[in-house]
């Protein structure tokens, strides 16, 4: 059969018929009422499509700018439209669509999904199309992580180590942790568009050496640098934001606890009111370098009355001293903080903690935003995980490009039945699939964190043209993560028997990519908590 090659014209036409289709079922959705929040198949799926077809927009933006980048575009839109087409053959009907909604798309789908047209993405190039001074920042982050931190990855992950010195102090002096932190409080942070996408540049580097000793470092300063910026007081901004710029407070999450995970109305960690401050009882988990940190960001009920939910919590900046290992324990004032190492399929050297306080003394110029932050602990750490959100994003994304270095590389290489292995149609089939998602994921990345650069947040509405950043740090999270674990799997695969064994490192990015869709909000919870929530709103 000869299939027409697909043109940018086309691809405008199928994803505006694409975003029809999403924004009917969103009206669907809205029709139910409350009851559609019962339907958590069909938001879930929503949700991707949504995260998918807005992510089409970008490709298309993409396309325009030159041969190359349009060829991987069409691969990455024909996917999507592959995959809602799926989806509404049997769910149509709870989507309030016709079974032939997508009919229009068919031909352009079927050019872009092409095997001989997939498969030649994978020898193509993708131009980042950043500016000279960002290319700058990429290069030199690259260059770090090659040669301090992929060197030492392998022995972090298998033996469980520690992050050593060298590397934290080493990004430290990179300005990594000042990145969106503003000029006035120690950062680099100019207040411009492009304050975001450095940090997203530096994070995917990192990340492309190692997930849990590189890209993730970055994170949770993030997160509490954030939080502070969005409520503290000035004089917390003035005392904490220049020390996690500089590096010289190293910091953690205590959101999650052992028996309500995402259920934030639920938690029950409490910060009791005392003299000066406040005392903290309760456990929290995976709580992520929590050994390392010198300052833990607690999420912590300091209102009594149960029924004000999330709005009876606080955050608090809990001080401790830096420990090396898997476990730690400290006394004062009466008080025990202690942590033990929960052993983790991947993602090592960062160490995943739980965390017990026993009448743990917290000053009160810790609660962040003083007494008018009380109760406002929910939002101000929803800020920060809208930065940690688009953060892991680019973290998939730089995981997602180190696998499949490695799969072109050991198919270049390999011989199998006389040939060698990227001779053969699935393999080149894979590896132009692949490529296809990653420089897609990376523009997608840029997008959303340019305007969280000028928005400060990823608010605003869903459209074809890419629109506002409504829900795209949470939709870019949803979608990259997920497609991280399919690029490591496949990268695995194309190794054979060899990436099932340790000594290569695919094995180490395949265990990896899977927390991604577990932690700055697992999937689920991502999807029908919060972007079905914002589409339905």
């Amino acid at each position: 059969m000869t299939v027409d090659m697909p043109t940018i014209e086309d691809a405008k036409t199928a994803i505006s018929t694409a975003n029809e289709v999403v924004e009917q079922a969103i009206a669907t959705a809205k029709a139910l009422g409350a009851s559609a929040h019962d339907q958590q198949v069909f938001l879930y799926d929503l949700s991707h499509a949504a995260a998918g077809v807005s992510m089409c927009a970008t490709a298309l933006s993409y396309a325009e700018r030159g041969d190359d980048e349009a060829h991987l575009a069409h691969v990455f839109i024909g996917r999507v439209l592959r995959d809602l087409a799926a989806t509404l053959w049997t769910a149509h009907s709870t989507w309030g669509v016709s079974p032939s909604a997508l009919a229009s798309c068919q031909n352009y789908a079927v050019a872009a999904t092409a095997d001989d047209f997939v498969a030649r993405a994978a020898t193509l190039t993708a131009p980042s199309h950043l500016p000279d001074d960002l290319e700058l920042v990429a290069d030199t982050f690259r260059r770090f992580a090659d040669d301090k931190i992929a060197p030492q990855a392998e022995a972090i992950h298998r033996e469980d180590l520690d992050i050593p010195t060298d590397i934290i102090d080493g990004v430290a002096e990179l300005g990594c942790f000042g990145l969106s932190i503003p000029e006035e409080h120690g950062g680099s942070a100019q207040g411009t568009e492009d304050d975001y996408l450095a940090m997203i540049i530096a994070t995917e580097e990192l990340s492309r050496a190692s997930l849990g000793a590189g890209g993730s470092l970055i994170t949770r300063p993030e997160i509490l640098a954030r939080a502070l910026e969005s409520g503290g007081t000035e004089a917390q901004k003035a005392h904490w934001l220049p020390k996690i710029a500089s590096g010289e407070t190293l910091c953690a999450v205590a959101a999650t606890e052992p028996d309500f995970g995402s259920d934030v109305a639920n938690m029950k960690v409490s910060a009791t009111p005392s003299d000066d401050g406040y005392v903290l009882n309760g456990t929290k988990t995976w709580c992520t370098f929590a050994g390392r940190a010198d300052a833990l960001m607690v999420l912590a009920r300091t209102e009594a009355d149960p029924s004000l939910g999330h709005k009876g919590l606080s955050i608090l900046i809990v001080e401790k001293p830096s420990d090396d290992g898997h476990t730690f324990r400290h006394e004062a004032d009466g008080g025990v903080l202690e942590g033990q190492a929960i052993p983790t399929l991947g993602y090592r050297g960062m160490h995943s903690f739980e965390v017990s306080f026993t009448d743990w003394f917290v000053p009160a110029d810790n609660l962040i935003g003083g007494d008018a932050g009380r109760g406002r602990g929910f939002y101000l750490q929803m800020a920060g995980f809208e930065n940690g959100r688009i953060q892991t994003a680019a973290r998939s994304v730089g995981v997602m490009q180190r696998a499949f270095e490695l799969a072109r590389d050991y198919a270049s290489e390999r011989s199998v039945f006389g040939e060698s292995l990227d001779s053969y149609q699935l393999t080149q089939v894979k590896l132009g699939t692949m490529a296809a998602i990653i420089a897609i994921s990376r523009q997608y990345n840029y997008e959303v964190a340019r305007a969280m650069g000028m928005t400060g947040d990823a608010t605003g509405s869903v459209g074809v043209s890419g629109g506002s950043p409504d829900n795209k740090a949470a939709m870019a999270k949803a979608f990259v993560c997920k497609a991280a674990e399919w690029v490591t799997r496949e990268s695995l695969q194309i190794h054979g028997g060899y990436g099932y064994a340790e000594e290569y490192e695919i094995s180490r990015l395949f265990v990896d990519a899977r927390v991604l869709s577990i932690f700055e909000g697992a999937d689920e919870t991502l999807c029908l908590k919060l972007i079905a929530r914002r589409l339905l709103a």
